[in-house]
């Protein structure tokens, strides 16, 4: 399995707290069956002022010790951008990475306030598709709009948007909202890949494997591998798994 949203960079979010954090978190990844990761730290200014820079010498961090820790998991980086005021200046002055590719677009994970969706966000969806860029929209299921009106992103749907399952949602781990909400989504079929969304080895480890039992009882096999593998492997074809950001 291939997991595209996880935060186990070491001190450079909420995520994992040191170096071993991280390790210990790789260990289990591997262990559930994960042999790639996309470490999206957040870039949400004001809180987690990361950039290109933070998050490439953290990556090299880590790399160093899966390399003296003998792990077999492989791993780049990308970053969870949320929505504000500054992230058309960023993509402007090329300053965000990318998640990958989607049918010849740059893909972006963006994430909304769980509170809300910000009026205008499908104004920005246009613009940034207008840049050759789309956005796979994180965890919707934990957004409160969603929660209380999930046509709100039939919008988003139309604009070609893609939606990120995180496992821990559709587990209940996250709280009864948003295990419904995830449980109807899956239904709907409207995700196009599930990640794990880990932070930490106690309250939010890596568990896709189980997510992806929950998603067979909902779907089918086809469906759930697309989640976690035919999806996954189409948007990090091009992502270089051995050095930095590109």
């Amino acid at each position: 399995m291939i997991d595209l949203h996880c935060h186990i960079l070491p001190g450079i979010d909420d995520g994992a707290a040191n170096i071993a954090e991280s390790i210990a978190l790789l260990r289990l990844a591997a262990a559930d069956g994960i042999t790639k990761m996309v470490a999206t730290p957040h870039i949400n200014p004001g809180y987690f002022d990361n950039n290109r820079v933070s998050i490439n010498n953290s990556l090299a961090q880590l790399r160093s010790a899966i390399a003296t820790e003998q792990l077999h998991i492989a791993i780049t980086a990308a970053a969870e951008i949320r929505v504000t005021a500054d992230l058309m200046l960023a993509v402007e002055h090329k300053q965000l990475p990318f998640l990958g590719n989607w049918q010849g677009n740059k893909l972006l994970l963006l994430e909304m306030p769980p509170s809300h969706i910000p009026p205008g966000s499908d104004k920005l969806i246009k613009w940034l598709n207008q840049k050759g860029i789309t956005a796979m929209i994180a965890h919707p299921e934990r957004n409160r709009d969603v929660q209380s009106n999930p046509l709100i992103l039939e919008p988003f749907k139309r604009l070609g948007c893609l939606f990120q399952l995180t496992a821990s949602s559709l587990l209940g781990d996250l709280g009864e909202r948003h295990q419904i909400t995830a449980r109807q989504l899956v239904q709907n079929r409207l995700y196009h890949i599930m990640a794990s969304d880990c932070h930490n080895v106690s309250r939010r480890p890596p568990r896709l494997t189980d997510s992806l039992n929950e998603v067979l009882k909902l779907t089918d096999a086809e469906y759930a591998r697309t989640l976690v593998n035919d999806n996954p492997k189409l948007i990090t074809a091009e992502l270089d798994f051995q050095h930095g950001l590109a």
